[in-house]
C-alpha cells in the first residue's frame, strides 16, 4: 500500500510517500517520495518561530511539497481526469476557507495531475501550532475528497518515538517496557510505552522546554536562532579546550522527586551570570558549555529515575534536541555495565531527529485501523495546538 503523509505542525512543510509491505510493527517501508520545506531562514530574523507567518509559509509551499514528492516517487498522472462540477469544485474552496488562493491552486493541480493512487494519508493534527497545523489537516480533507482515499490523523509526538527506532527499511524489535524522552523547542517529556499505541506520559516540563531554553540562552549570547544548534558549537570547543567553568549554574529540579523538568529558571540564572558583561568569546563558549551541560544532567538523571521506577528494557531519545551531540552521547552511555547492562538505547538519525513526514507515515501505520473516511474526517477532526499522548 501507499501512504501519503503530511506533517505542517511547526515550521517544516513536509510531505512524503511511503510504500508499505505488511503489518505494524514488523512491516517493511520504502521512502518512494520525500520532501520538506524548511521555514528556519525565514523566521531567522524574529529570532523564533511566528505562527501567522508559518501559516502563510505552509499555505505557499505545501502543494510544490506534493508535487515534488511525487516527482519522486515517480508516480505518473491519472490517463483521465473527470471534468469537476460546480458544486464540487465549490465544495473544495470551502474545505480551503482557511488558505484562501490555495483552492485554485489544488483545483489546478488536480486539472493537471489527476487522481493519484494513494491508499491512505497520514496527517499531524497536533501537537503544533494551531495556525500551521490547520493548513496540512485541510491540505488533507482536499486530498482525501479529491482522491477518494480514508485519512489517518496523527500524533505529532508518537511520529518522534517512531522516527528514533527506524533504520529507513523498519522498525526496530523495541522491547517493552521502555522510556522515551521527547525534547524540542516546544516540548520536554518523559513517556512511558508499555507497547506500541500504548502510552502514558509521566513526567513534562512545567514551563520553558528544553529546546526553547537553548534558543533564548543563544539570544543572551548573541547567536543565531535556532539557537540550540549554535549553543552546542561552542560548548563543544569548550570542552575540546578544557576551559574552566564559568557560572555554577543550577540543576532545576533534580531533586524534586518526580519526573517532571523545568528550564525556565536555568535561563534566568545564565542571564544573572552575564549581567553588566561583554562576554570574550571564550566565556561565551565556557558559558555554553556550563549550560548544555546542565540541561543534559537534568534530563539523563530523570531518564535514569524513570528506567529503574519502571523496569525499562529500552529508551527511546526523540525530538529535535535529539540531535545535540551531548545529550546522544549521555544517552548512549547508560546501556553500560555500570548502569543498566542490559538496555537498548534508541536515536534517530539526525535527519530524522527535526519534524518531517516520514515519522508521520509511520505514526499513520501505526493507526490505520482508525482511519476516516474523507467525509467523517472533514466533520470530525480539528487541530488541536495541545493534543498530548
Amino acid at each position: 500500500m501507499l501512504i501519503l503523509s503530511i506533517e505542517t505542525s511547526c515550521d517544516e512543510t513536509a510531505i512524503s510517500i511511503v510504500e508499505v509491505v505488511g503489518d505494524f510493527p514488523t512491516a517493511t517501508y520504502s521512502i518512494l517520495g520525500n520532501a520538506l520545506f524548511s521555514q528556519i531562514e525565514i523566521h531567522r530574523e524574529y529570532g523564533g518561530v511566528f505562527p501567522a507567518l508559518a501559516k502563510r509559509e505552509h499555505i505557499a509551499t505545501i502543494l510544490p511539497m506534493l508535487e515534488q514528492a511525487l516527482g519522486q516517487a515517480a508516480i505518473p498522472k491519472a490517463d483521465f481526469t473527470p471534468t469537476l462540477t460546480e458544486e464540487e469544485r465549490t465544495h473544495v474552496h470551502t474545505l480551503l476557507a482557511r488558505e484562501h488562493a490555495l483552492g485554485d491552486q489544488v483545483l489546478g493541480f488536480h486539472e493537471r495531475y489527476g487522481s493519484v493512487p494513494i491508499n491512505a494519508i497520514a496527517v499531524t493534527t497536533g501537537p503544533g501550532l494551531e495556525p500551521a497545523l490547520w493548513v496540512g489537516i485541510n491540505f488533507a480533507k482536499v486530498l482525501a475528497y479529491l482522491w477518494n482515499v480514508p485519512v489517518v490523523p496523527v500524533d505529532h509526538m508518537e511520529g518522534h518515538i517512531l522516527a528514533s527506532v527506524f533504520d529507513g527499511h523498519h522498525l526496530a524489535p523495541v522491547v517493552f517496557p521502555a522510556i522515551s524522552l521527547l525534547v524540542s523547542g516546544g516540548h520536554t517529556e518523559l513517556i512511558l510505552v508499555r507497547d506500541w499505541n500504548q502510552y502514558e506520559k509521566i513526567g513534562q516540563t512545567r514551563d520553558d522546554a528544553a529546546g526553547e531554553a537553548f534558543d533564548k540562552v543563544a539570544r543572551l549570547l548573541g547567536l543565531p536562532y535556532p539557537g540550540g544548534p549554535e549553543v552546542g558549537k561552542l560548548a563543544a570547543i569548550a570542552r575540546s579546550l578544557a576551559l574552566p567553568p564559568f557560572a555554577k549554574l543550577p540543576l532545576p529540579m533534580l531533586y524534586s522527586g518526580d519526573l517532571d523538568f523545568s528550564f525556565s529558571g536555568l535561563k534566568t540564572a545564565v542571564r544573572y551570570a552575564i549581567a553588566d558583561q561583554v562576554l570574550t568569546e571564550t566565556q561565551k563558549q565556557a558559558l555554553a558549555r556550563d549550560f548544555e551541560d546542565a540541561v543534559v544532567g537534568v534530563l539523563i538523571a530523570k531518564v535514569k529515575t524513570a528506567i529503574e521506577t519502571h523496569g525499562a528494557y529500552s529508551v527511546i531519545l526523540g525530538g529535535g534536541v535529539s540531535a545535540n551531540t551531548q545529550l546522544r552521547k549521555a544517552m548512549s552511555s547508560l546501556a553500560s555495565p555500570l548502569l543498566f547492562p542490559d538496555l537498548a538505547v534508541y536515536l534517530p538519525e539526525i535527519s530524522l531527529s527535526t519534524d518531517n513526514s516520514i515519522m508521520i507515515a509511520l505514526a499513520g501505520h501505526a493507526h490505520l485501523n482508525d482511519k476516516l473516511s474523507p467525509a467523517t474526517f472533514a466533520l470530525t477532526i480539528k487541530a488541536d495546538g495541545n493534543h498530548s499522548l
